[in-house]
Parts: C-alpha cells; structure tokens; sequence
C-alpha cells in the first residue's frame, strides 16, 4: 500500500520568531523586519502560543494616525479602532491563535490555510506549547521531491500492489512530478483505482494513465487476485 501521506511536523520549521504578550509595538515591528516574516506567535508561560500578530494588525496604527478618526470608522471594523491605540502584543494580537498539531496531514493543514486566509499556522503540542511553524511555502516543499524518487514509490507500493503479477511489464515514467502509466493489464476496471493511489502519492503533480486491457493469458491467473 502507498505509505502515510507526509505530515505537518515533516515539513515544519522548528526554530520560531515569537514575541511575549508585553512586547510593545516598535519592538514587534523591529523583529518583523529584522526575520523578514508578515506574523509572529504570541506567547506566554512556558511556550504557550496564545495569539498571532501580524502586520493587519499592526496597520491600523497608521491609518488611524493619518486619517481621520471618524472616516476611520466608517472604514474599519470597531475592533481595528481599538488597535489603533494598542501598544502591546496582547492588545495588538488576534485570538485565539489558529494552529495546527504535527500530526496534520500537508493536505489538512492547506485546507485550514484557505479556509482561514493565513498564510502560516503556529505547529502545537497537545497542551497549546509552540512546537515550530508551517507555511504556505513549507507545503509546497513536497513537489521539489525528484522524479526518480517518485517514480520508486509508484512502482513499489501502487503497481506492486494493483499488478503484483504484471509490475515488470508496466512503464512508470515521471516527468515534473507528473506520473505517466503505461502497459497491458488484465482488468481496467483498477485503472480509477492506480489513478487515485498514484495523486495520493507525495510529490505527485497530476497522473496520465495509458492503460489498456488485453485478454487473460495463462500467466495472468490469480496475478490480479489483489483488490
């Protein structure tokens, strides 16, 4: 069978930029800009991720120092107003914070990603404590993995397993992450099957099946006996 899709603490950077629930707002700013990142964990205790903030919310400051108070509310939700005047992490934050355990799959933490509209997601334990972080472009990562390696795991643990009596006669090619399959099988009704079993693959980009039945021969019995 394919092996578990890769998950979350895979892919997570361990080492995180956090600030605690005093910083204050300059010294916020300084950090962003010093570690080029757009939102940084909030943190109090021993780890314990309580909030994210970003630079939405660092931007109300401006806007309510430029502007107009009055046309700043018409524009701004109320919230955004009482940013403005905020000085501290905990009065700037957002919470609570949306995280993630380290057991996610890539696939459910994307999905939280677009659902949420954030681009990173703090990676907890099961009490709330800051384990690493995860980004849009750390889930990605799964689709630099080499052809070569792609196409090894194709063979191994979906044409093995569909065709066991067939997998030297099947061609795997991979180009891009794209997975081509060709070859003569016995029963095209599992050629949904190896599709979806191939796109479950990690790295795996889109599959192009070229797989044609031919008529059972005296080699072929009970090699497809796998289902």
């Amino acid at each position: 069978m394919p092996q578990t899709p890769h998950i979350v603490s895979d892919v997570m950077t361990p080492t995180v930029v956090a600030v605690g629930r005093d910083a204050p707002f300059k010294e916020i700013v300084r950090t962003m800009e010093q570690w080029k990142v757009s939102a940084l964990p909030v943190l109090e205790g021993e780890d314990r991720v309580v909030g994210v903030v970003s630079e939405a919310d660092l931007l109300p400051e401006e806007e309510f120092r430029d502007g107009d108070q009055g046309l700043v509310e018409e524009r701004r939700r109320l919230s955004d107003v009482a940013k403005a005047g905020a000085a501290t992490a905990a009065e700037l934050m957002s919470t609570p914070a949306i995280t993630v355990h380290g057991d996610v799959t890539l696939a459910q933490a994307a999905r939280i990603m677009a659902v949420r509209h954030v681009k990173r997601l703090p990676v907890v334990d099961d009490v709330g404590m800051l384990q690493g972080i995860v980004s849009r472009a750390d889930l990605l990562k799964v689709f630099l993995r080499p052809d070569e390696d792609i196409e090894e795991e194709v063979r191994r643990t979906v044409v093995s397993y569909l065709f066991p009596g067939l997998s030297h006669a099947l061609h795997v090619n991979v180009h891009e992450g794209v997975v081509t399959l060709r070859g003569h099988i016995r029963d095209t009704s599992l050629v949904p099957v190896a599709v979806r079993l191939v796109r479950a693959v990690e790295g795996v980009v889109d599959v192009e099946p070229h797989l044609t039945g031919r008529p059972a021969g005296p080699d072929d019995t009970g090699a497809q006996g796998a289902r």
